[in-house]
């Protein structure tokens, strides 16, 4: 789908999770900031740990979507919500840090956001792309704590038209 002039319609999202600045690293990485600015929408789902990283992720973004996850306190509470939910073009969207148990998650999902077509979750820092009678489940990992992982993850899309297109994961391998 592109626009006049070769541009691709919808709203560039840009996923991410688990930060946890500044106890798993200094900052975001370089392109992580590089997406941040060039995204439409940027969405956070939770355990941001500081209140600086909220505010320089407000500042750089065109639009910001974000919850508070387990590691965060009060003053971050008192910012963001348990759950954070927007719909963008013609996508109901909520964004939600913890999700129980991998077991059965998509069953549980559906039940407990019947509402939404997409959901993004956090807190493993394990990526997850799945879907369950129309709710779309993503975990964009984190880009700074890969735990088990190989490498520091985060995610991009598109949304258009009712729709969750050109769901990407980007990688960058540990320094």
């Amino acid at each position: 789908m592109a626009c006049e002039g070769g541009a691709v319609s919808g709203t560039h999202v840009l996923l991410m999770s688990d930060t946890h600045l500044p106890r798993r690293a200094k900052d975001l990485p370089a392109p992580l900031w590089a997406a941040t600015e060039t995204a439409d929408l940027v969405v956070h789902a939770g355990d941001w740990v500081d209140e600086a990283t909220l505010d320089r992720l407000t500042e750089r973004s065109r639009a910001l979507l974000a919850c508070w996850g387990n590691n965060d306190g009060a003053p971050l509470r008192a910012r963001l919500p348990e759950v954070a939910r927007a719909e963008v073009e013609g996508v109901r969207v909520a964004v939600v840090h913890e999700t129980g148990a991998r077991r059965r998650r998509e069953e549980r999902m559906r039940a407990a956001y019947p509402d939404a077509d997409l959901l993004v979750f956090g807190h493993s820092h394990i990526p997850w792309d799945t879907e369950h009678a129309g709710l779309r489940l993503l975990n964009p990992g984190s880009p700074t704590d890969r735990r088990r992982q190989p490498d520091f993850t985060w995610m991009t899309l598109r949304l258009h038209a009712g729709g969750v297109h050109d769901v990407r994961l980007h990688r960058l391998p540990p320094r």
